[in-house]
């Protein structure tokens, strides 16, 4: 069936669809079959050339585009992709996954921010198809996919331990009965009926199961299977030679990713008081606090003025300092992606601090500079590794009520620091004044990142 591998391109079908169809050499051919469902598509906007894929490659690059565009742009409108939601396209779309998984299996790492971006695209893919579907239709293949994913009739709740530990699916979204996953709804009110004397089983089921619990099960389980073919895919290429059309997709797929990332690189940051927009690290535009530990703090406050308080400020302020204005859930490589920021310019300012303090902080506290790094996300290790990342959680910066409560000697308001509560804002802020009063130099008012 056609909708199947077109909601799983892992599917046997879809695997089946790529042997005979997939042809390697044509993947930047001008495709005008593609181009004919592209336009057949009810809704699709055709005035913007640049979101319109006239090669297969393209599209796969656009699967990744439209997930970026969904995510971060504010003016997003849904007919410009509307092409992927098309099932007729379903065979180019499957033969597309399939060279992204080789395309980023070949040249990025697999807990990388290109590997995050496919596998979080595919998992959205699956939800809003699996939305436009039929009423008649949408719980048959719900059915179908899932008898192929799950193996075993009783569904033991280990046998999803690898999402449970990934996070992608919480034992409390499951309804288990002596260990046992209950999707079924016959087995359900077999199981349960005599607990619910006053409400009908068959509604508790809906509420508790229903469509929802298995279309998440569904979702996740091909996010993990993805994940997972990248990780085949490239220990495999430990032997064997990338392709070239394969090696030239990886390529332009990493550098539309940057262009369409550093798009909202400024995370909605304005021109007005307050800016949110990347750039370099500017001393001058720092509040008292963060200034006062730059200068060096007594062995009294040493370890969280530098590892809770200046780590999490100087990472924000240089890479994500509109982190309180956005949903959250951003890594360091989502804008540092292979860590040159990091490693060359905010860790020789926390160490250049450690250093400053009374007596050296890492003289006597070495372990405190595993403690920075897993406060940038990166797990208990010496120095931040991509490899690592996200086995800890990129800390925040702390408000102005916790430093004044847990670390009053470093703070010593201005008049600038009236009606902030955060660090951060004071930075932004003072920054956009610097700006406007002309004292900052062209390398400071750069957006790079």
């Amino acid at each position: 069936m056609s909708l199947i591998s077109f909601i799983n391109p892992l599917s046997i079908e879809g695997q089946n669809l790529v042997k005979n169809s997939a042809d390697l050499n044509s993947v930047f051919d001008h495709n005008d079959d593609l181009i004919n469902v592209i336009m057949h598509s009810s809704r699709q906007t055709m005035s913007n050339p640049d979101i319109i894929p006239e090669t297969i490659g393209d599209l796969a690059i656009n699967r990744i585009k439209w997930f970026i565009e969904r995510k971060n742009n504010k003016k997003f409108n849904p007919n410009d992709y509307d092409y992927l939601f098309n099932r007729d396209i379903y065979e180019y779309d499957v033969i597309a996954f399939h060279l992204l998984s080789q395309a980023i299996a070949s040249k990025f790492r697999p807990n990388s921010r290109e590997v995050r971006l496919f596998v979080e695209s595919q998992g959205f893919l699956i939800e809003e198809r699996l939305t436009k579907l039929l009423t008649n239709e949408h719980e048959e293949i719900v059915e179908d996919i899932l008898s192929q994913l799950l193996t075993q009739n009783d569904l033991e709740w280990s046998f999803l331990k690898d999402l449970i530990a990934s996070k992608k699916i919480s034992l409390c979204d499951l309804v288990l009965d002596h260990g046992e996953i209950i999707l079924d709804r016959e087995e359900f009110i077999y199981s349960f009926e005599d607990k619910f004397l006053d409400r009908s089983p068959d509604r508790i089921y809906d509420i508790l199961i229903g469509n929802s619990i298995k279309e998440l099960i569904l979702t996740k389980m091909i996010m993990q299977s993805t994940e997972d073919y990248i990780k085949r895919i490239n220990s495999m290429l430990a032997t064997v030679e990338v392709h070239p059309m394969i090696e030239q997709l990886a390529d332009l797929l990493a550098e539309s990713i940057d262009v369409t990332m550093n798009k909202y690189s400024s995370y909605y940051g304005n021109s007005g008081p307050g800016s949110m927009k990347i750039g370099k690290l500017i001393r001058e535009a720092f509040p008292p606090c963060i200034a006062n530990t730059v200068d060096g703090v007594s062995s009294g406050g040493r370890n969280d003025a530098i590892v809770l308080l200046l780590t999490s400020f100087v990472s924000y302020a240089r890479l994500y300092p509109g982190i309180f204005g956005s949903e959250g859930g951003v890594k360091v490589s989502d804008i540092d992606s292979n860590l040159s920021i990091t490693n060359n310019e905010i860790l020789p300012l926390i160490y250049e601090a450690a250093e400053n303090c009374t007596p050296p902080l890492f003289e006597d506290q070495p372990q405190e500079k595993i403690n920075i790094t897993a406060k940038l996300g990166f797990g208990m290790h010496d120095v931040p590794d991509l490899e690592n990342e996200g086995e800890t959680t990129w800390y925040t910066p702390m408000s102005c009520e916790k430093i004044q409560m847990h670390l009053p000697q470093l703070c010593k308001k201005n008049k600038d620091c009236q009606k902030i509560n955060n660090p951060l804002s004071y930075y932004s802020r003072k920054k956009w004044i610097l700006n406007k009063e002309g004292k900052l130099n062209s390398d400071s008012k750069s957006n790079e990142s």
